[in-house]
Parts: structure tokens; sequence; C-alpha cells
């Protein structure tokens, strides 16, 4: 097994190890991220009664990776519907999608399947027809790493 697949399944294993601790009861889920130098963030939604202030489950982790100055390589979000229910996974929104790629088009993110199997592919694969492509390179350079 390669080093990414090993990658992938150990982000896996801590979302659904760590769902029922966090959700004993009820809906739950958690985003992992996996950083270039070995790290793995962790981050739940912020839980509010205006809904309008929301976060997506991976904000926080990207934020993290962020703070600490680190690429991220791997975002992955899971999530059940309850305590019964099997665990999934989401690809990322549009939201952010375009939030990882401050990281590179090279960014994997665990994608929703028909069979529910694990998968991940890059923000390049997930939007071929990005609108960064309309632009040279380096006019978008400042706007990442």
């Amino acid at each position: 097994m390669n080093q990414e697949c090993l990658i992938e399944k150990e982000m896996y294993q801590q979302a659904i190890d760590f769902i029922p601790k966090r959700y004993p009861t009820g809906w739950g889920g958690v985003a992992i991220i996996h950083s270039e130098d070995g790290q793995y963030f962790t981050s739940v939604p912020i839980d509010t009664a205006n809904s309008s202030v929301i976060l997506c489950i991976e904000v926080g982790a990207m934020c993290e990776a962020h703070k600490y100055n680190v690429r991220v390589t791997h975002c992955l979000c899971v999530v059940r519907d309850d305590e019964n229910s099997p665990f999934k996974v989401l690809s990322p929104c549009g939201i952010c999608q375009e939030r990882l790629r401050f990281w590179g088009t090279d960014v994997k993110v665990g994608v929703t399947t028909l069979d529910n199997s694990l998968k991940f592919v890059t923000l390049n694969e997930l939007q071929p027809y990005h609108w960064t492509d309309a632009y040279p390179a380096e006019e978008l350079e400042h706007f990442s790493k």
C-alpha cells in the first residue's frame, strides 16, 4: 500500500473514531486535514441558533493548518445521520474548494461516491474548468503559499 493510501485510510479511521466521541447520539460530522509535515488537524461545525453564521465542517482544520503555516495535502469530511447510520464522505462544497486551493490544485479531497467507497481526487480533477485558468499563474501567485 502506498503512502497516499495510508494517509487516506488513517484520515478516515480518525474520523470514524472521533464522531461517536464528540456526538454520542444524533447527527455527527468531522473534517480531517493532513499537512505536508505529517500533522492531522480536525474540526467540527459550530452549532448556533443563527444558521446564517454556520461555517463548513472543514473551516476550523483549515484555519489550524494556516495558523501553523503548513501546506495542506489532503482534506476529508465524514458525517453520519445518527448513531445507527453508516458513515459517509461529503465532497467539499464550492466555497471549501476555493479555500483549499490556497495550498494548490494538487490538494487531494475525499469525495462522495455512489457505493460509499473511500475515494480522493485532486482539486484539479474536481474542478477541471476552474475560473483561475483565465489568468496567468503569475497573477495569482500572491494569493497562495
